[in-house]
């Protein structure tokens, strides 16, 4: 939108630099979200849409979050709204990469969104269903599968699974690409969730992801260097680092507020759609093996919970103290703010590794 009017005057072909845009889009996010975040939260309290942290099935989890209840809920609905209005001021809204990535955002947000109301609005209502859930994620994924199975075959890289450090190995997935996309779509996106536990985690972890994926998605985008890193070259890929820094942004608007003591959790209708943004990110920018490195603790919190889960109807004993990962250190008697710092100082090493790794 702006980007379109502006880059058609001569003196403000500077605009036409991502490096540029990424700034503003950043700039603009963080600001939405500030001042956007504060109203909503105004509002959520006389609504009385608050978090209730008695639908747990355990007395000491349900004890060490008794300060978080009614604190409001739902916040995710303010960094989307900033992720977009800056999406649609700086990225070039005709890149057909964006509008897959503010798709499968609305798609998710609108689908956390339901999953939220429904808990808050019907007592002692969990939300959605898991197979209700599972089912219009795994929709969303077939849908984005089968876009860009078609859109990639005309690529030498294809459907290609590339591995990371091992440059000349490659797995042609052919039309299982379509079931590993809506697997990975399904699979972040829940896993940011379970993530989502503690005052800060996810959002920090997801600004520290986003970042990330703002350079690898520049590097795929340009020809001399992913030729010279020898990884896909992905054409207009590279206006994905305006969309990630906007997520980024909107992220740290947000944070502001959900910091500890959080006045605002995002719900399902953020963490949803973070992990489905940085699903997709991973899938676009062909680098979904390297995803398990640079969103490892994603990944970890929700491989703790499938651990807990099986290991408990095989032995009915438990791994952890509690599931997901983070509520295993809060049980050994680590404070939550150390709970978090430690696992956002994990998340920017694993970012860096990823690094090394391309």
């Amino acid at each position: 939108m702006l980007y379109s009017w502006f880059s058609s005057i001569g003196d403000l072909e500077f605009l036409k630099h991502i490096s540029y845009r990424c700034c503003l889009a950043a700039f603009t996010a963080f600001f939405i979200s500030i001042f956007f975040g504060k109203w909503f939260i105004r509002k959520l309290l006389s609504l009385k849409v608050g978090e209730d942290t008695s639908k747990t099935d355990s007395d000491e989890l349900r004890h060490m979050h008794s300060t978080k209840k009614h604190t409001p809920t739902m916040g995710g609905v303010a960094f989307i709204v900033s992720i977009l209005v800056a999406t649609l001021l700086w990225c070039d809204i005709y890149n057909g990469y964006i509008l897959l990535l503010l798709f499968a955002m609305i798609w998710l947000g609108a689908l956390g969104f339901i999953d939220d109301y429904i808990k808050l609005t019907q007592k002692n209502a969990a939300g959605l269903s898991d197979v209700s859930k599972l089912l219009f994620q795994s929709a969303l994924g077939l849908i984005l599968g089968l876009i860009l199975f078609f859109h990639f075959k005309k690529f030498t890289w294809g459907t290609q699974l590339i591995l990371p450090f091992i440059k000349d190995t490659t797995i042609d997935l052919g039309p299982f690409y379509i079931i590993v996309v809506t697997f990975l779509i399904v699979g972040m996106s829940n896993a940011v969730n379970l993530t989502d536990g503690l005052d800060g985690l996810a959002i920090g972890c997801s600004i520290l992801a986003g970042c990330a994926f703002a350079v690898v998605a520049y590097i795929t985008g340009r020809v001399d260097f992913s030729n010279y890193l020898r990884i896909p070259y992905v054409p207009g890929s590279g206006e994905l680092s305006v969309f990630c820094a906007a997520t980024v942004g909107g992220s740290l608007g947000f944070l502001w507020y959900n910091c500890f003591p959080a006045q605002v959790f995002m719900g399902d209708t953020g963490s949803l759609a973070l992990g489905g943004i940085f699903g997709l990110l991973a899938i676009i920018v062909k680098h979904e093996v390297l995803m398990v490195v640079l969103c490892g603790v994603f990944i970890a919190e929700a491989t703790s919970v499938l651990i807990q889960r099986l290991y408990y109807k095989i032995t009915k004993k438990r791994v952890f103290r509690c599931a997901p990962l983070h509520h295993h250190f809060q049980f050994i008697g680590w404070s939550e703010t150390k709970i978090t710092i430690r696992f956002w100082v994990i998340a920017a090493m694993l970012a860096i590794f990823s690094f090394i790794l391309l």
